[in-house]
């Protein structure tokens, strides 16, 4: 905004040199980004901030430097004295939520003219040009005061009348309506807007600019002036749909003063009747709602513990004085009741806000604030997910980082069913496209995204993990997170000197084991899976101390066939876990077990049993039996066809069994594992292998 400098000394009595002025409102908060030199007087570019919409005008600026000088503050005339003839024209508000107060006055018998020569400069000094002086007065108040007017022909207005409503609701049905703004421009107005009315057309879109069918001009001799009050949200959204800003729309929307709108309408019409002659009328005031401040109780103690100052009740009362802001103490609180230009007002740190710029924040001393010293140490939830990060890079893969959205389509290309969890999504009221409306409800469509993007580029071995958020729809005001661990691995085969016998599943299952190894979880299974979109054989659940933490597995051939990957069946291995389960089972503390001091005893055993009988279920059987010898576990063989059954499998097992106390003998180990292979057998329902 600009600000001229000897407009300024009209409010405020002071001698303090431009550079200094401008120093002093910087530092309370109005920054002044330059000044420069016209026709003698200095004009201030002052920066004011969108919740300060009480200094866009040269008496918010001057109630301001007049609280930091100590100066009383000056207010031109406005009142008029005496009776004025009453008003022949009405006003009528039909959409009070919209416009809180509207006032207006009638001068009838004015001269359309040049302004004067000073009206004229001041309005150029602060970059407006020059009209006549009926619209140069509606913009010079708006410089002055900050609030602003309109002027309409008085002769136009139908059945000297004015409404106040939207489309809608004048009309009574949705419909369009369309309007001549005063740029000349034909407008569709959108239903929901506020516009001005006379008996029978609009005549202004109210807080934004006037129309053409009641333009003040030559002819004219009898001006209706308005000044209105209306809600900032419906006129920043019609500003926005229009694509129109104007002087009045940019303070409308930020907030006027609806209290001193009064004293706007009076100085104008004053002016007016001084410049351009002719009789000013009553004043025509309908306010539905009278504004109430809503008052802020404020701790004098914490006031000063937040600023670091020792202030007393009487100085924080003279600041506020000064500022304009009425208060008093009650007890050992000050009780302050904001006024209507300062709706910005509503908590305790606001007002300390205050006193901070007025009191002088050169002035509050610079202490080094205390607190309590912390060890520096992570909590062990943070070193676990540390550590779960450097086990996933020394495996191979890269860390990748991807928004928290998503979309739908993104799980039909998964297939996730309808009655899946994951299909309980919370959407954003504002995404930034439909591509990312929703927040995600697994990681696995990012991590397909990220590989198709790197596919297409020609990578041709791609090994990803993410550890993020995911939001499920509870029903509950805030969603439900679960932190996850997601990760994705695909190896382009190509000609090689040897032989890889081990696919990316078996690959990426060792990495997932090295994982659990490395927390120190030792209850994990891996069972069949039933997830949609993995392939039926290639594909598991995750079992942690009873629970399903996850899955692995490849993705299926319906799934590979939505992505269009330009690769010959590729084998793309897909995990996610939820760490927040999976964390739970890391235990506590880690127990020393000394090394073994005697030899152990190993022993293999091949079973035929049915194929739908996982080796999971095996090894537990083995790991459960009442045995105290059996120290590892593990499967080396798995074997289908030839001369096995149709409908059967065999699974050869690994059993290493040693004793803490003394050297096992063969007779005891004889004994245990045939009685072991025997329990299994009965469980299974299989046979030994031969």
């Amino acid at each position: 905004m600009r600000v001229p400098y000897t407009w300024l000394k009209e409010f405020i009595e002071f001698s303090d040199p431009p550079e200094d002025v401008a120093d002093r409102l910087t530092m309370t908060g109005l920054e002044v980004e330059g000044a420069e030199s016209v026709e003698g007087d200095t004009i201030f570019e002052v920066n004011v901030t969108p919740n300060r919409p009480d200094c866009l005008s040269i008496l918010g600026i001057a109630r301001e430097l007049a609280a930091v000088l100590k100066s009383p503050l000056k207010i031109p005339l406005c009142e008029f004295q005496g009776v004025q003839p009453a008003s022949e024209y009405s006003v009528e508000i039909l959409n009070p939520d919209l416009c809180n107060r509207y006032t207006g006055r009638v001068i009838t018998g004015v001269r359309i003219s040049d302004s004067p020569e000073w009206i004229q400069k001041r309005l150029e000094k602060c970059g407006i040009r020059s009209i006549n002086n009926i619209v140069d007065i509606t913009n010079y108040v708006l410089l002055e005061f900050g609030h602003p007017l309109h002027a309409f022909d008085a002769d136009l207005l139908a059945m000297k009348k004015v409404r106040v409503g939207s489309p809608d609701t004048i009309q009574g049905q949705l419909q369009q309506t369309k309007m001549q703004t005063l740029d000349g421009i034909e407008r569709e107005i959108p239903h929901d807007s506020l516009l001005i009315w006379d008996a029978d057309k609009p005549i202004a879109v109210a807080g934004v600019m006037g129309g053409m069918n009641t333009e003040v001009t030559d002819r004219t001799n009898k001006v209706f002036l308005e000044s209105a009050y209306f809600d900032p949200v419906s006129i920043r959204k019609t500003s926005k749909k229009l694509g129109l800003t104007s002087e009045s729309s940019y303070r409308f929307e930020r907030g006027t003063d609806i209290e001193f709108l009064e004293k706007a309408l009076d100085r104008a019409a004053r002016l007016m009747q001084e410049v351009a002659g002719g009789t000013v009328h009553a004043i025509i005031d309908e306010y539905p709602a009278k504004y109430v401040p809503e008052p802020i109780a404020v701790r004098h103690e914490r006031i000063n513990r937040i600023l670091g100052t020792r202030l007393t009740h009487t100085d924080m009362i003279e600041i506020l004085k000064r500022l304009g802001i009425v208060s008093e103490v009650k007890g050992e609180e000050i009780v302050i009741c904001p006024p209507a230009y300062r709706r910005d007002m509503s908590r305790e740190i606001d007002v300390a806000e205050e006193i901070a710029r007025i009191y002088g924040y050169d002035r509050i001393l610079t202490t080094v604030p205390r607190s309590s010293l912390s060890s520096g140490r992570l909590s062990k939830r943070a070193l676990h997910i540390q550590r779960i990060r450097e086990t996933m890079r020394k495996a191979g893969l890269t860390e990748v980082i991807n928004y928290s959205f998503m979309n739908m389509p993104s799980l039909d290309t998964v297939g996730i069913p309808d009655s899946d969890k994951r299909r309980n999504v919370v959407a954003i009221s504002n995404p930034l496209s439909q591509d990312e409306c929703l927040l995600r409800t697994t990681l696995a469509p990012a991590l397909i995204s990220n590989l198709k993007y790197n596919l297409d580029r020609g990578l041709k071995e791609i090994r990803f993990f993410e550890i993020s958020r995911i939001f499920e729809n509870t029903g509950h005001p805030l969603p439900s997170e679960e932190l996850r661990l997601g990760g994705i691995w695909y190896k382009e085969k190509s000609p090689a000197l040897w032989k890889e016998d081990a696919s990316g599943f078996y690959v990426v299952k060792g990495a997932l084991e090295s994982l659990f190894g490395e927390l120190k979880v030792s209850t994990y299974s891996f069972i069949p899976s039933s997830e949609p979109f993995l392939r039926i054989g290639r594909s598991a659940d995750i079992v942690v101390s009873g629970s399903r933490v996850g899955y692995i597995g490849v993705l299926g051939p319906d799934v590979v066939a939505k992505l269009d990957l330009k690769k010959q069946k590729p084998e793309v291995v897909l995990f996610e876990l939820t760490l927040d389960l999976l964390l739970t089972s890391v235990p506590d503390s880690i127990q020393f077990s000394p090394v073994a001091k005697y030899p152990s005893v190993e022993r293999d055993i091949a079973i035929v049993l049915d194929e739908t009988i996982p080796s999971s279920r095996v090894q537990e059987i083995i790991r459960t039996f009442p045995t105290e010898l059996i120290e590892e576990v593990s499967v080396f063989d798995y074997f289908k066809g030839g001369n096995i059954p149709e409908g059967k499998k065999s699974l050869a097992f690994n059993i290493i069994y040693r004793a803490q106390d003394r050297t096992l003998t063969d007779e005891e180990i004889e004994g245990l594992h045939a009685e072991l292979v025997k329990n299994i057998l009965e469980k299974t329902e299989g046979e030994l292998r031969t």
